[in-house]
């Protein structure tokens, strides 16, 4: 796959590769690509969050609950 992009741009990526590590201009893009990915994901799951029915309340019981799952040690 080839990419054109106007100078202003290519510069840009340039700059991005030169200051942050990647080794390539491909790299830099395959990093942005799978960022977008997660973030479409992220999106999708908070949709889903956003559509599904209440379950419950959200009171100080429920917070409770939360701390003590926080608290607990992960081999649980």
């Amino acid at each position: 796959m080839n990419i054109s992009l106007p100078q202003a741009l290519k510069s840009f990526v340039d700059e991005q590769v030169s200051t942050r590590g990647y080794g390539t201009s491909s790299e830099y893009v395959r990093d942005l690509i799978r960022k977008d990915q997660d973030r479409e994901k992220l999106r999708a799951l908070l949709l889903e969050g956003a559509n599904s029915p209440l379950t419950g309340e959200a009171d100080e019981a429920y917070f409770d609950g939360l701390r003590e799952l926080a608290r607990r040690p992960r081999s649980e």
